[in-house]
Parts: C-alpha cells; sequence; structure tokens
C-alpha cells in the first residue's frame, strides 16, 4: 500500500517541472500560487504537471511533510525541491531560476 509520500515522490521524480499550488495554473486560489504560475509562465514554461492541493487534502499536508516546508505553493525541478513564493520570487528576479528551468525551457 503507498502513503502519500510515495505518491509525491512519484510526481516529482515522473515529471521535470511540477507545481504544488492552490488552485489550477489557469484558476489560482491564492495570491502566492498565482505569482508562481505566473513566473513560470514568464519564464517561457508553458506545460508542468501541477497539484491543485485543495482538491486534494491528504497532499495538502503531505507536501509540508515530504519537503519539510510548511507553505504552499512548493516548486520542484528534476525532482528537487526548489522554494516557495518567495524563494521563487527571488530566483526568478536574479536570474537564478532561469538557469534552473533551463534544460525544461530550451
Amino acid at each position: 500500500m503507498s502513503t502519500v509520500h510515495d505518491t509525491i515522490k512519484d510526481q516529482v521524480t515522473s515529471h521535470p517541472i511540477v507545481l504544488y499550488m492552490k488552485g489550477t495554473p489557469q484558476f489560482p486560489q491564492c495570491g502566492f500560487s498565482a505569482t508562481v504560475a505566473e513566473i513560470l509562465k514568464r519564464s517561457g514554461v508553458a506545460d508542468y504537471f501541477s497539484v491543485n492541493v485543495l482538491a486534494e487534502p491528504e497532499i495538502r499536508d503531505g507536501i509540508k511533510t515530504y519537503s519539510n516546508w510548511p507553505t504552499v505553493p512548493q516548486l520542484y525541478v528534476n525532482g528537487e525541491f526548489v522554494g516557495g513564493c518567495d524563494i521563487v520570487r527571488e530566483m526568478y528576479s536574479s536570474g537564478e531560476l532561469q538557469k534552473v528551468l533551463s534544460p525544461e525551457t530550451a
């Protein structure tokens, strides 16, 4: 029987870019989730796997313990936790996020 952590591990390792967020990229239901989705769009990332944690409460709780990060949204690239909204925003502003994403957007 698989656990919620097994499900999350499978999601982050099966897709190059994964965003755990409140809502969907098209209809974010929180400002922080909307910000990260917009940053990905502005970075040229059109296609990524997203998980609406509002629709999946077990994932909403599990992602926080999986990453040891207390908030959503959470961005993963190539199986690695990148960060939440503030970290993603800072990385985007400095150009660091584009370097992390470049294999996916090239």
